[in-house]
């Protein structure tokens, strides 16, 4: 193995309810590749999505409608254990955080966005696989 993921090889599915959000989170991937996006509203839109998609990454923010981030990750991790999960959220609760962690994310983001950390945290998982 030891083979490097090109990010350009990479599905990324971005979870957010605000489109200049998940906008913005493309913006700052897309200036180091290519990846194919794939974009959810909601949980429950980010579950069909993973389903359908297995995409490498996910990006998913935590406070959302219909299905809250938490209930996602658990569904995802349910469906796929190898999912990875990065949460990305300004509502930095520590207990919404912790269950986040606890139900299978990997990392965790926070808005406003940093580009640089988003880059190195894309590199760092996708070089993992």
């Amino acid at each position: 193995g030891g083979e490097i993921m090109l990010i350009d090889d990479a599905k990324i599915l971005i979870t957010d309810d605000s489109i200049p959000a998940r906008k913005q989170l493309k913006d700052m991937i897309s200036t180091v590749g290519t990846p194919v996006f794939y974009e959810a509203r909601d949980g429950q839109d980010a579950i069909n999505q993973y389903k359908r998609n297995k995409p490498d990454l996910v990006f998913l923010d935590i406070v959302m409608p219909n299905k809250d981030g938490n209930s996602a990750i658990q569904e995802i991790m349910d469906f796929d254990p190898d999912a990875t999960i990065i949460i990305v959220s300004s509502a930095g609760t520590q207990s919404e955080l912790k269950k986040a962690i606890e139900a299978g994310a990997r990392e965790f983001i926070q808005k406003p966005l940093n580009q640089q950390q988003v880059i190195d945290t894309v590199n760092r998982f996708l070089e993992g696989r």
